[in-house]
């Protein structure tokens, strides 16, 4: 399928609800078993990759992930591209319940344009291996002063099949208020849409921001592949 079908074929007002009401969503089917088998098959290829991370030696937790060098695979580019529209027009939503001045271009290419402009070129789609004992700490992928308020993860694996445990984590801080966990549940070739640093949650005197991070909990058996797709680039 096209990524330009893929894409379109989700309803994205019901998309930008979720986002609101739950600060993330799912896309299921967004990547066939095919495509996601090709992307875990082509992990070792050498060359694609610009850096590869091991998580222990950062205190990022354990297992080890790659960012892709340019030019992308044409299934991430493409995926890139055609998933940054329709969530430019809700990140341009949220900055007006944010009170802020930033408006997101709808075009892909001017937001890259944006992060050269401010010395972030290097591209930040990855692939995460986790095996047994691996885990990801909560974190956030900012990378620079430019970042895109949402990112995409698709899980390239099958739960209960390929590994189990690695559940995807998703942590609320609201102020003056516990920590609120969220745990979406992916199928093989499913994503999720997650904000990069925060959320609008309606409140008595207007919209506040709540700080969003993310993390993997441990893999108790087999190994557990993702696939990262973040917007902008990195310095």
């Amino acid at each position: 399928m096209a990524s330009e079908g893929r894409t379109a074929q989700f309803d994205w007002g019901s998309i930008e609800g979720e986002l609101l009401a739950d600060g993330y969503s799912v896309l299921n089917g967004l990547c066939s078993p095919v495509e996601c088998d090709e992307l875990v098959a082509s992990y070792d290829t050498n060359g694609q990759f610009r850096k590869t991370v091991i998580m222990g030696r950062q205190n990022f937790g354990k297992g080890e992930y790659k960012y892709f060098s340019y030019p992308l695979p044409s299934l991430i580019e493409n995926l890139r591209k055609n998933l940054y529209t329709p969530l430019a027009y809700i990140a341009n939503d949220w900055a007006e319940k944010f009170a802020i001045s930033t408006r997101w271009p709808v075009g892909h290419e001017e937001l890259l344009r944006g992060c050269a402009g401010a010395g972030q070129v290097k591209p930040t789609p990855l692939m995460l291996r986790y095996g047994p004992g691996d885990y990801n700490r909560m974190h956030q992928d900012m990378y620079g002063d430019v970042y895109f308020p949402f990112q995409v993860i698709v899980l390239l694996s099958e739960p209960q099949g390929d590994f189990e445990g690695g559940d995807l984590v998703l942590l609320e801080n609201y102020p003056r208020m516990q920590s609120r966990p969220h745990v979406p549940k992916l199928a093989k070739g499913a994503a999720v849409i997650i904000p990069t640093k925060e959320r609008p949650i309606a409140g008595v005197r207007g919209w506040r921001k709540a700080q969003m991070r993310h993390g993997v909990s441990e893999i108790r058996q087999g190994q557990r592949y993702t696939l990262g797709i973040i917007f902008h680039d990195a310095a």
